[in-house]
């Protein structure tokens, strides 16, 4: 990657860091799901200029330092296999920016256009005062969901006391304070009282996705991940526990990914509704709690 000297604008560190990605053989997913892009997403934070820049300015210039500093950036996505939003230190959600880095994962959540819809359908008829986001890591979903519940107190609950430090960091970030909390709790364990709307991204990574797991995702932290041989421990746990914790009306949203299909075939009579998402993704069920409530003797013991 030495040779630079027929590179010159935005366009061609972009066009030259692609091919280099694809040349690589790197894993994408992490905020975008292509070489291009992910290449755009450096160049530009390398060159502090804004992720929606104008087209024409794409053939600007560099000067040798900024080629320098954007070869260097592009360098270490290849050779540390770190993802894109580790190296810049941020990644967006649901239209809103985060501080990200190893000790939480990146959000990338569909739950995110669930957010931006007030959880409708789903939501009609709740009045939404409280909130929590279980497993929060970032504090992305917790945050984007007192955004957009601006009368709700929301509680950010992770067992990890380094991502709740991100996650307290993303909450003055937004200005937050006076009604997002973050708790340090195992599942609900810590926790007080019940709520309206239980949101939760927890691990659901199974024991043979694990061990298959690109460099990439390996930078993660494996404890927002593994989930057991099925991929189940936690959404297992949350489904066992959640009906104490949900006011009526209320709703629970979790997503478990590909391990939505053991779910199912685990407690095929549970009546979750798996919506569809515009900008794809898939894998995250809805109930409500009188559902949850009436199917509650069903469910598995821990």
């Amino acid at each position: 990657m030495a040779d630079l000297s027929g590179l010159r604008t935005v366009r061609d560190f972009i066009r030259w860091g692609a091919s280099r990605f694809a040349e690589a053989g790197l894993v994408f997913g992490h905020g975008t799901d292509n070489a291009l892009d992910e290449a755009a997403a450096l160049v530009l934070h390398a060159l502090h200029l804004p992720p929606d820049l104008p087209a024409a300015w794409f053939g600007a210039a560099l000067t040798r330092d900024e080629r320098e500093a954007v070869a260097a950036l592009l360098r270490r996505r290849i050779e540390e296999r770190l993802p894109a939003a580790y190296l810049t230190g941020e990644a967006w959600f649901a239209g809103i920016p985060f501080q990200v880095d190893p000790r939480v994962l990146i959000p990338r959540s569909p739950i995110a256009e669930l957010i931006e819809h007030g959880f409708e359908p789903w939501a009609a008829g709740i009045e939404v005062r409280r909130i929590l986001d279980l497993g929060t890591g970032s504090g992305c979903i917790g945050i984007a969901c007192a955004l957009a519940f601006p009368g709700a107190e929301v509680d950010l609950a992770d067992v990890s006391a380094e991502a709740l430090e991100v996650a307290r960091a993303n909450v003055a970030r937004h200005g937050l304070e006076d009604r997002v909390r973050a708790v340090r709790s195992d599942g609900f364990e810590a926790l007080d009282g019940t709520y309206d709307l239980i949101v939760s991204n927890p691990p659901y990574v199974s024991a043979a996705q694990m061990r298959a797991l690109p460099p990439e995702h390996r930078h993660e932290p494996a404890l927002a991940l593994a989930a057991g041989p099925e991929g189940l421990d936690f959404a297992l746990r949350i489904l066992r526990e959640a009906p104490a914790r949900l006011r009526d009306p209320g709703l629970l949203v979790v997503e478990v990914g590909e391990a939505a299909e053991a779910l199912q075939a685990r407690l095929p009579e549970l009546p979750l509704i798996w919506p569809e998402f515009a900008r794809g993704g898939d894998g995250v069920f809805v109930i409500d709690s009188a559902q949850l409530r009436a199917h509650r003797a069903g469910l598995p013991e821990a």
